[in-house]
């Protein structure tokens, strides 16, 4: 379905589109970056409202958000293409589809009815990259927080600033997880044809808007995986808010980058160690079933508050939201 879109200004003739950082400038008759904005006759249209390739009921965890109600269930929409170019997209099959990819068409209300239906706590907008499908994410976002479930986003972090704003307005998002690629420039310009920079502004500037944070480093071996890069990584996110929870994601091989192999998980523990060395009060091992790092602990005293195994909570041990043993307040959303 096409509308136009919530976010552009005109150019004599041509458009800025003001959805996501790249901020296309466009002729008549162009696409965007993105692949699903159009000029049209001096308008901005998106092409993809309601178009849904993916939907599935899944368990925060997997987002992943360990912090942020955990042991819920989100019901998840993904939609079609990207604003990233990533070699080692690990949803390539929607990810660099166009409007061609056979998809559900669905309505806000068809949104919330499902919503309804399944029993779920809140809905993520995740798969895909969701700030391109802005329009119908804020339109469903906001009659699902009137339901009283919560909204996540799952984002590469290219959300404008405008976009963040109108979803802050309507008080229709709740968390992000933000999915920082790497912590080099060149990283960013050769492998995902974006920038880092923007991805640090977004992420500081959801962070003073007020969104929950969670954020995902995937250690990619050669790539991005020295000590040094993930040392300055942490050392960020330290100055920004000690409390941001952090997941290190272990890489398996996937499109482009089938030549390199999986991360070993000596690599992974090694950044979380230095995470926790730089101060960050909690990090977490993602993508290896059963480690110790999966859980959660009081970052005063130790306590084991959180237990899971993969995407499953066993166990919650709070009070509130403090720790059962020393009282420290925890940075864990419980209830919306």
């Amino acid at each position: 379905m096409k509308v136009e879109s919530y976010l552009y200004r005109s150019l004599d003739g041509k458009v800025q589109c003001l959805t996501c950082r790249h901020r296309c400038v466009l002729e008549e008759g162009r696409w965007g970056i993105c692949r699903v904005r159009r000029n049209e006759g001096g308008r901005l249209y998106a092409y993809n409202y309601g178009l849904v390739s993916s939907v599935a009921l899944d368990p925060i965890e997997k987002k992943p958000f360990h912090n942020f109600m955990p042991g819920s269930k989100a019901l998840s929409f993904g939609s079609v293409s990207c604003n990233f170019r990533c070699q080692h997209c690990q949803n390539y099959t929607i990810a660099f589809a166009d409007l061609s990819y056979p998809c559900r068409e669905m309505s806000v209300d068809d949104v919330v009815e499902m919503f309804v239906e399944t029993g779920a706590d809140g809905i993520a907008w995740t798969y895909n990259e969701p700030a391109i499908w802005h329009e119908f994410a804020i339109d469903a976002s906001v009659k699902v927080k009137k339901e009283g479930g919560y909204v996540v986003y799952v984002t590469n972090g290219y959300m404008s600033r405008e976009a963040l704003d109108q979803f802050v307005e309507e008080r229709a998002l709740d968390a992000a997880n933000v999915d920082v690629k790497a912590f080099n420039e060149d990283f960013y310009r050769k492998v995902c044809k974006a920038k880092l920079s923007e991805v640090m502004d977004s992420v500081e500037y959801m962070h003073s808007r007020g969104i929950f944070l969670e954020l995902t480093y995937l250690i990619i071996p050669t790539m991005n995986d020295s000590r040094d890069e993930i040392a300055a990584f942490a050392e960020w996110v330290c100055s920004l808010d000690r409390r941001i929870p952090v997941h290190f994601s272990r890489f398996h091989p996937d499109f482009k980058m089938t030549h390199l192999p999986p991360t070993p998980v000596e690599t992974i523990e090694m950044a979380v160690e230095i995470a926790y060395d730089a101060g960050l009060e909690y990090v977490y091992a993602g993508n290896v079933w059963g480690h110790r790092f999966e859980n959660t602990y009081c970052p005063r005293c130790g306590e084991l508050l959180i237990e899971r195994e993969g995407f499953f909570v066993r166990q919650i041990r709070l009070e509130g939201d403090r720790c059962p043993e020393c009282g420290y307040r925890q940075n864990i959303v419980l209830g919306v």
